[in-house]
């Protein structure tokens, strides 16, 4: 004679969690860019959210930016984020470089004017190919033009003209002085703790 199986009542854990809006942090305006659930509010600090830059100002034009933020504060429902860091799509960098281009990475640490450090990756994209002395000599003036700016700007004002392309723009009026430049774009950042 066959045993009756005892079924096991399965406890639904979804009922259990409650929904948090996530928030941008006040550079970027406080905009309201998901919802998350979590069992308990205490869960959600740490949680990385990854957003596009054409979602929070929606200009297509800005959608290979993806911005990461880390969820820091939990009011009520409304989840509080700070900006960790940000980076360009590889399919992006990729339709920049072309054969006969030579390309320029300068990666530094830069402290601003309030002591925040923040890495910036850096990326030069030649018109023709360069030698590599002039190459060599391209990331040393986009490090030193890196902590000069960072020095002289609040963490926010370099998150922001980083984020935006201003200070990818004043790499390239100064460096192309010293060779032809196609394109220069500021593809990685991360906030140092």
């Amino acid at each position: 004679m066959a045993k009756a199986k005892s079924r096991r009542r399965v406890r639904d854990t979804w009922k259990e969690k409650s929904w948090y809006t996530i928030k941008t942090p006040l550079m970027f305006e406080e905009k309201e860019i998901g919802e998350t659930p979590a069992k308990d509010a205490d869960l959600l600090i740490g949680r990385g959210v990854e957003v596009t830059m054409r979602e929070l100002t929606g200009d297509f034009s800005k959608q290979y930016i993806k911005l990461r933020f880390e969820i820091d504060n939990v009011a009520g429902d409304v989840a509080t984020t700070k900006f960790t860091g940000h980076k360009t799509t590889t399919d992006y960098v990729r339709s920049m470089i072309r054969r006969g281009t030579s390309r320029i990475d300068a990666s530094t640490i830069v402290k601003t004017k309030d002591d925040r450090r923040i890495k910036l990756h850096v990326l030069a994209v030649t018109i023709r190919r360069a030698k590599s002395s002039q190459q060599k000599y391209m990331r040393q003036v986009i490090e030193e033009l890196l902590k000069e700016t960072a020095a002289e700007r609040t963490y926010e004002e370099l998150v922001k003209s980083s984020v935006n392309g201003k200070l990818a723009s004043e790499i390239y009026h100064t460096a192309k002085k010293i060779y032809p430049l196609k394109r220069v774009e500021i593809i990685k950042s991360k906030v140092i703790k």
